[in-house]
């Protein structure tokens, strides 16, 4: 599996679990506020790549004390050997969650058929009608809905959460995304970091204070990404 970074400990990452972070190299969209550009190419230079064998070793060093690794990226679907390596790390008796952007709910379809995944977290970037301009890509729509579908309805621990960048998305886009999902299901409004943003332009962007609640829905779980 092509890791473009690997973070040994978190305490934050994987709410009430002790765990290590696995960053995938590659991601199939352009989010111009995402802030890991180094992990969006696919062809990164094989030296500059982890090696797979080298994490695992780590993983299976730690295995002791920590509770679970978190797959992240880029995004861990695109990967074709995805399967392997969670079955891999399933085998140290640490749980697996994973990170990912929706757009390839076959995938995530298989996995929480086998049961390979203990909890979910999708971003949902912005209201279908700005999926386009919020993803710098031909954003795969009816993929992202049935992403969502297959997590809603289905028994894995999930959870959903939208960057808020004040300039990119409105208090009523946040309303739009929430009308998406039940009334029960676990929401949040991530805090957008301008620091090393990957549409430079952004990086000068206000940030919206923690404590500014009153700008969001007040319904909505607050969230931090630091």
């Amino acid at each position: 599996m092509r890791i473009g970074g690997f973070q040994a400990l978190t305490l934050s990452d994987y709410p009430g679990h002790m765990a290590s972070i696995v960053f995938t190299q590659g991601c199939n969209f352009r989010c111009p506020f995402c802030h890991n550009g180094s992990l969006l190419a696919c062809d990164r230079p094989l030296a500059e790549r982890i090696d797979e064998g080298r994490v695992l070793d780590c993983l299976r060093a730690r295995a002791a004390f920590l509770d679970g690794v978190v797959l992240s990226g880029g995004e861990p679907t695109i990967q074709e050997d995805l399967v392997a390596f969670i079955e891999r790390v399933r085998t140290m008796g640490l749980k697996v969650k994973l990170d990912t952007n929706g757009s390839r709910p076959q995938v995530l379809r298989d996995l929480l058929g086998g049961r390979q995944l203990d909890c979910v977290a999708m971003d949902i970037k912005a209201p279908f009608g700005k999926y386009d301009r919020l993803t710098g890509a031909e954003a795969p729509i009816e993929a992202i809905r049935e992403s969502i579908a297959l997590l809603v309805e289905g028994q894995t621990p999930c959870g959903f959460r939208t960057t808020f960048v004040p300039s990119l998305l409105s208090e009523r886009d946040i309303d739009e995304i929430r009308s998406y999902l039940p009334a029960h299901t676990r929401y949040t409004v991530q805090a957008f970091v301008a620091d090393n943003a990957l549409d430079t332009s952004l990086r000068s962007a206000t940030e919206l204070p923690r404590d500014r609640t009153d700008d969001i829905p007040h319904h909505l779980d607050w969230f931090s990404g630091e």
